[in-house]
């Protein structure tokens, strides 16, 4: 018979539950604005398109697909994992642009952000993947569910503070 979970522990498994679903619907719902937001404004984007990289204006098409492809499949649970797999590979795909955002002024006048907020964001890329992470699985670990419960909020408000 497995051990009995004491009331804490009750709690913090409802809460981390309902958090790991209100993540999925919120970055879900994220990623497919910001993948729309792709195809209406695409000069955005291609501003931190590194200019080594080719099809600057191609890339940010295929990119903001790709999100809402991933931010779509996310919602239904048949397709969470795939999703939620393809979005940590998008994620490392362009983390380079977000690179070349901290490190160069370039970018950073086109998008009107000074060299701090651009590297405010790098960490935020992290967490994300882990989300993501967190996502592709049915069951985490109580640790996971904990981490991912205490890294989403944080996430969810610096991106709705932008």
């Amino acid at each position: 018979m497995p051990p009995r979970e004491t009331k804490p522990q009750e709690w913090i498994h409802r809460f981390t539950k309902a958090t790991r679903m209100l993540s999925i619907w919120s970055l879900g719902m994220m990623y497919t604005v910001v993948g729309f937001r792709h195809f209406s404004d695409p000069n955005f984007f291609t501003q931190i398109v590194p200019p080594r990289l080719p099809f600057p204006k191609e890339l940010v098409f295929f990119t903001g697909g790709w999100e809402i492809f991933n931010g779509t499949l996310l919602f239904f649970n048949k397709t969470r994992k795939m999703a939620a797999i393809s979005t940590a590979i998008l994620l490392v795909t362009v983390f380079p642009a977000n690179i070349y955002l901290a490190l160069y002024e370039t970018p950073q006048l086109a998008l009107d952000v000074t060299q701090a907020q651009a590297l405010r964001r790098l960490p935020f890329q992290f967490t994300l993947l882990f989300l993501a992470c967190w996502h592709s699985r049915q069951e985490n670990t109580f640790n996971k569910n904990v981490l991912g419960s205490l890294l989403f909020y944080p996430t969810v408000a610096y991106f709705l503070s932008l």
